[in-house]
């Protein structure tokens, strides 16, 4: 199958060599740029850190960090985050394996009264994770490590592959990245061939932005890479129908 992958470096590449691997052809044009605040850290020690995506603890510099060394607990929000935990060298990585909220949920069921949890983010965050926890007794402080501005427009290869119909299927990460495609696209005008793609997406609320221009997509049962692209070779899948003009309900 030939796939465009849209989300920013460095896993717009590993995603690539995944699906390369399983013998996919590949079209690499990330929507959104990482790069790093070199904001300094929060003064004091932390119980715990929190991690909404791996790139906030790839722009997390450790050693001016007081977390007790390395022993300190880190809470993924999945395992592509986790992975990033421990290749940090933090030895406690709790993998949520899901979202935001039950990223939320593990923090309130494991954390001790009084904790102070350090959230590794960035500047545009999909949730508030302080306002999902449920105890008022954890403080959250949030070190915005990195921001992601969005692209310009599409590459030259990518205008030339929808045109030409030479893609099948578009895998989507994140509601943010959608919507710089869809911005690019438009600006491009190829809303036409870029709806006859399959939408494929991490999780029903990556899947809204395209469901709401009144494009059809499927969401992974789990929201994790594996099931991503178990979906793009046929697993279970969520599908919202869209009805023409609208997006489905």
């Amino acid at each position: 199958m030939r796939v465009l992958v849209t989300r920013p470096e460095p896993g717009a590449s590993a995603t690539a060599a995944r699906l390369a691997a399983r013998g996919h052809a590949v079209l690499c044009d990330p929507m959104l740029r990482i790069a790093s605040t070199g904001a300094p850290l929060p003064p004091g020690r932390f119980d715990a850190l929190a991690a909404t995506s791996a790139n906030g603890l790839r722009a997390l510099d450790v050693r001016g960090l007081d977390v007790r060394g390395l022993d300190v607990p880190v809470f993924a929000v999945g395992p592509r985050t986790a992975a990033a935990a421990r290749s940090a060298g933090f030895r406690q990585v709790v993998d949520c394996a899901g979202d935001a909220v039950a990223l939320a949920g593990r923090l309130d069921a494991d954390l001790p009264p009084g904790a102070r949890i350090l959230h590794a983010a960035g500047a545009d965050r999909a949730a508030d994770l302080a306002a999902l926890l449920t105890r008022a007794d954890v403080k959250v402080i949030v070190h915005v490590g990195y921001l992601a501005p969005e692209a310009a427009g599409l590459a030259p290869e990518t205008q030339a592959a929808l045109r030409d119909g030479a893609l099948d299927a578009a895998l989507h990460f994140s509601p943010r990245t959608v919507r710089a495609l869809l911005r690019c696209v438009d600006d491009a005008g190829l809303r036409e061939p870029f709806g006859r793609l399959r939408h494929l997406c991490l999780s029903e609320a990556v899947a809204a932005p395209l469901q709401a221009t009144g494009l059809p997509a499927d969401w992974a049962p789990r929201p994790n890479a594996d099931a991503l692209l178990g979906l793009l070779e046929g697993e279970p899948v969520e599908t919202v129908e869209v009805a023409p003009g609208g997006p489905g309900v």
